[in-house]
């Protein structure tokens, strides 16, 4: 239990940074959609679509690896951050070069010609973000999570400040001043290029706030390491690809493929996709604070002799927590739907319960991920993501020119389902945890049917009042069932354990 608890705590500081980053970017959601039309908002969510794809291609698993090799005995952990940073500058300054050379070719494909500079933008965030990465592992590294979350959360202070300034009051400023340099700064056709432009000065920012550790770079190359990291790095690589085409390669085949007949048309579909999508993040924030903690935690306990029964605990908890977070949102659907400000976009609303249930199933399976990286089989990993992947490809591909984008809602959550039981299958036979399989389906089929009497209740009354009441009394009623089935090792846990009688 004491190192449940240290996890706690680590997993709360990075939840603070990554949920109150996230969490205020989120509010920009009903800004964006309310000073965006639904297709330019479509333009800005294609653009965010695709730099993960390339950040993936830039990190190439490198930050993985430090952890994998830093941790081992007889590692100078000096030496594999050395090795490694200095890996990931050569490799971006390339790879940026290559990016500027073919914007136009990658504005075309993104169905974004109109605006090549759009790629150039991207290309510098991309290779800030790729020079900050090995920095912030090492602060997480070195349990230094206030300085990783301080950092974090100025970045996204910085980022929301600017995108407000670029489309509220640049243009007031540009109208009132016409002799000004602000008159030069606004062009109203950039539209969701200024987006582009405020994530470059907060990356910019964040770069420099994380030069004290990137100017810990020693001169300690080691060819033989470096190598060895490679070998086990790549596999991740072509696991974090498939990964990115399973969370957002959706966004870019809708803009090709969605049965409507205009370019313009096909950005609408993106765009209410995208917002609506949006209503998932609340797992999602969870899922990310939850890695950035678990992945060190993991690689530190896994000498103990008790470790898979750590993680079978971690595991449990971990689900009763989504399980939470998705009756939460969708028993309050009616009050989460406003936070999407343009009602056209409000169609896509019947994609968030199963996005909800693809990213549990996402959770799930980053839990259950340990297995491939502990036994040094990231060649595991890698196939499992590429097999979501492909069922990605083949559903969005034969289904989004019929059903548009609740194909590729019911492909991620496919997708995802599929992963989390071949990972499951797969892992039992080779790293052994004894995970309580029953019960943790028995906490989903209870929020299940907490969720069908929800439907049912919204199917009869469209009154506010009774649905609010309904859900409400269902929320308590899901706790009060999770607390009488773990009440001795909830009054155990670090915070709420005071709480539970």
């Amino acid at each position: 239990m004491a190192s449940i608890k240290k996890l706690a705590g680590q997993t709360a500081w990075y939840g603070i940074s990554s949920i109150a980053a996230r969490f205020i970017n989120y509010l920009l959601t009903p800004y964006l959609t309310y000073k965006l039309s639904t297709a330019t908002y479509g333009e800005q969510s294609t653009i965010y679509a695709f730099i993960p794809f390339l950040n993936v291609v830039f990190t190439y698993g490198m930050e993985t690896a430090y952890f994998r090799y830093s941790n081992k005995d007889e590692m100078d952990e000096q030496k594999v951050f050395s090795t490694a940073s200095f890996s990931l500058i050569c490799s971006t300054v390339f790879l940026t070069g290559i990016l500027l050379l073919c914007r136009q070719s990658v504005a075309t494909l993104l169905n974004v010609q109109l605006h090549p500079e759009f790629i150039t933008w991207s290309a510098y965030v991309i290779a800030l973000d790729t020079l900050t990465t090995l920095p912030f592992a090492k602060l997480r590294f070195s349990n230094r999570p206030r300085k990783y979350a301080f950092i974090r959360v100025m970045n996204i202070l910085l980022n929301v400040s600017l995108v407000y300034f670029l489309y509220s009051k640049l243009p007031l400023l540009a109208a009132a001043h016409p002799d000004s340099i602000f008159v030069r700064w606004y062009d109203p056709g950039i539209g969701a290029g200024y987006y582009i432009i405020a994530n470059i000065i907060a990356s910019a920012l964040t770069f420099v706030m994380l030069l004290p550790e990137f100017l810990s770079i020693k001169l300690k190359w080691s060819s033989a390491l470096w190598r060895e990291m490679m070998v086990y790095s790549l596999p991740l690589m072509v696991a974090g690809f498939g990964g990115m085409i399973n969370e957002t390669f959706d966004r870019l085949m809708l803009g090709w493929w969605a049965p409507v007949p205009t370019a313009e048309g096909r950005m609408q579909q993106v765009g209410i996709y995208s917002a609506c999508y949006k209503l998932s993040l609340l797992i999602t924030l969870f899922i990310q604070a939850f890695r950035m903690g678990a992945e060190p935690f993991f690689f530190q306990h896994s000498k103990g002799e008790d470790a898979p029964k750590t993680y079978a605990r971690v595991m449990k908890f971990f689900v009763i927590t989504i399980c939470c977070m998705f009756l939460f949102v969708m028993l309050y659907l009616d009050i989460w739907k406003h936070f999407i400000r343009n009602r056209q976009m409000w169609e896509g609303l019947r994609v968030v319960p199963i996005l909800l249930v693809a990213n549990m199933s996402l959770g799930v399976y980053y839990n259950l991920a340990i297995w491939y990286k502990l036994s040094h089989n990231t060649r595991a990993g890698a196939t499992i993501t590429i097999i979501g992947a492909v069922i990605t490809l083949l559903i969005n591909y034969f289904l989004i020119p019929r059903y548009s984008y609740m194909a590729c809602a019911w492909a991620t959550m496919i997708c995802y389902t599929s992963m989390m039981l071949i990972s499951y299958i797969w892992g039992q036979r080779v790293y052994p945890v004894p995970y309580n399989a029953k019960k943790l389906l028995g906490f989903f089929g209870v929020m299940m049917f907490f969720y069908a009497i929800d439907v049912a209740v919204c199917y009869f009354t469209d009154m506010f009042l009774i649905r609010f009441i309904a859900g409400s009394v269902l929320m308590l009623l899901f706790l009060r069932f999770v607390f009488g089935v773990e009440r001795k090792e909830l009054q155990r846990m670090p915070v709420i354990g005071k709480y539970v009688k």
